[in-house]
C-alpha cells in the first residue's frame, strides 16, 4: 500500500468535496453536519510525467504507478476527544495514517451553514488542533500510569526510556504543542511509532475557497498569520475544481486561468504531501510491468529493495542504477549501458529521485 492520508475538519467545511475532487469517487456530500459517519476511501494514482515517458520509452506490459489512499473521517466538533459529535469514532479513523490534511473553511455558501455561525478559519483551525492535542494528551497519560506501575516492579531499561519519552511527550501537549514539533531523536520517535499520536504526524492546512472576493479577501488575511508561524496553507477550490475537473484539459487550463486558480488542486496537493513526509519517487522496470514507488530521501538501495520483496533486502548484492534523464537522453538501456551511464551500486548507495533500479540478490534457501 502507498502513503495514506487522513482528511479532517469541521462539518461542513467542504471535507467530502475535496476527498470527491482528489479521488474522482461520489461520496455523498450534505448541508447538514455529520453527512460523513462511516470514513471514505478512495486509491488514486499519483501524477507522474516521468512514469509518462518512460512508458512510452519501455513499452512495458503493465504500468503501475505510485498510490495515495485518502480518508475522509467524520466532522470533528468541539469536545470530540471527550465524545462530543462522534468523538473517538473519528478519532481513531486517523491514527493509523501516514500524514493529515486538515481543511479549513473559507467559502461564503449560505446554504450550507457553518456548525459555529460564522467563517473564521484561525477559530476553526484552533477548535481542530486542540481536540487532536487533547486526544493524544489521553493517550500519553493513560500509558504513562501503566508504565509507573510496571517501573515499580522492574527495572527494565527500555521501559525507564519509554518513560522519559512519554514524560516530554506529555509536557509539550499540555503546553499547546504537538508532538511533530518536538525535537526528538530518532530512537525516541522509534519507541512513539506503536502509539500513532496524531499530532506527530504530518500536517497540512488547506484552505477551501470559492470564487468570491471575499473568500478571497480572507484567505490574503490568514495565509500572512500562517506564514508568521511557519505554517503550509495550500487554497483548493474544492467545489469549482470539481465541477470544472469534467472539462476537457484545455477546457480546464482556460477556466483555470480565468478564475485565477494555479492549476489542479489534486497535483498541489500531492507535490505538497510528498515534501511534507520528504519523499522520492523510484522506479522498477522488468519483463512484468514498469512501477513507481515512493520512498523517504535517503533510503539506501538495500531497503528500497525491501519496498519491492523483503527477500530482496536480505539477499540484496548490488543495485544496477540508472536516473530518468540519463535514460531518456540515450533512448534504450542498451545505449545507456554501453555510454556508461548504468552504474552498479553497493549498500551504501541512496537511491535518488528519478533512478530506475534493478536490484540483484540471492534468493534464501
Amino acid at each position: 500500500m502507498g502513503l495514506q492520508v487522513g482528511i479532517v475538519g469541521l462539518p461542513n467545511s467542504g471535507k467530502t468535496t475535496l476527498f470527491n475532487l482528489l479521488t474522482g469517487g461520489h461520496a455523498e456530500v450534505a448541508g447538514h453536519p455529520f453527512s460523513t459517519v462511516s470514513p471514505n476511501r478512495g486509491v488514486v494514482a499519483v501524477p507522474d510525467r516521468r512514469l509518462e515517458v518512460l512508458a512510452r520509452l519501455l513499452h512495458p506490459p503493465q504500468v503501475v504507478p505510485a498510490t495515495i489512499e485518502f480518508v475522509d473521517v467524520a466532522g470533528l466538533v468541539e469536545g470530540a476527544s471527550k465524545g462530543e459529535g462522534l468523538g473517538n469514532r473519528f478519532l481513531s479513523h486517523i491514527r493509523a495514517v501516514d500524514a493529515v490534511v486538515e481543511v479549513l473553511r473559507f467559502f461564503q455558501d449560505r446554504s450550507v451553514p457553518h456548525v459555529a455561525g460564522d467563517i473564521d478559519p484561525l477559530r476553526d483551525r484552533d477548535i481542530v488542533d486542540t481536540e487532536l492535542l487533547l486526544a493524544d494528551l489521553e493517550v500519553v497519560e493513560r500509558r504513562l500510569e501503566k508504565l509507573r506501575e510496571l517501573l515499580r516492579k522492574t527495572k527494565d531499561e527500555y521501559l525507564r526510556e519509554e518513560k522519559e519519552v512519554l514524560e516530554q511527550c506529555f509536557a509539550a501537549l499540555s503546553q499547546g504543542i504537538p508532538v511533530r514539533a518536538v525535537d526528538f531523536p530518532p530512537s525516541a520517535r522509534e519507541i512513539l511509532k506503536p502509539y500513532q499520536l496524531i499530532t506527530a504526524k504530518p500536517l497540512l492546512y488547506v484552505a477551501n475557497l470559492d470564487e468570491e472576493e471575499s473568500s478571497r479577501r480572507l484567505f490574503e488575511e490568514v495565509r500572512k498569520r500562517f506564514e508568521e508561524e511557519g505554517l503550509p496553507l495550500l487554497p483548493v477550490w474544492a467545489k469549482l475544481e470539481a465541477e470544472l475537473s469534467e472539462l476537457e484539459e484545455e477546457e480546464q487550463k482556460a477556466f483555470f486561468a480565468a478564475f485565477g486558480i494555479p492549476g489542479l488542486g489534486f497535483v498541489r496537493l500531492v507535490e505538497e504531501a510528498y515534501r511534507l513526509l520528504d519523499l522520492i519517487t523510484f522506479y522498477t522496470y522488468g519483463e512484468k510491468e514498469l512501477r513507481a514507488r515512493e520512498l523517504p530521501r535517503g533510503t539506501k538501495a538495500p531497503q528500497a529493495a525491501g519496498k519491492v520483496h523483503t527477500d530482496m533486502e536480505r539477499g540484496f548484492i548490488r543495485a544496477e542504477v540508472v536516473h530518468f534523464e540519463d535514460l531518456v537522453a540515450c533512448g534504450s538501456f542498451e545505449r545507456a549501458r554501453q555510454e556508461g551511464r548504468i552504474r552498479l551500486e553497493g549498500r551504501e548507495y541512496e537511491i535518488q529521485d528519478g533512478d530506475i533500479v534493478y536490484f540483484r540478490f540471492t534468493s534464501p534457501r
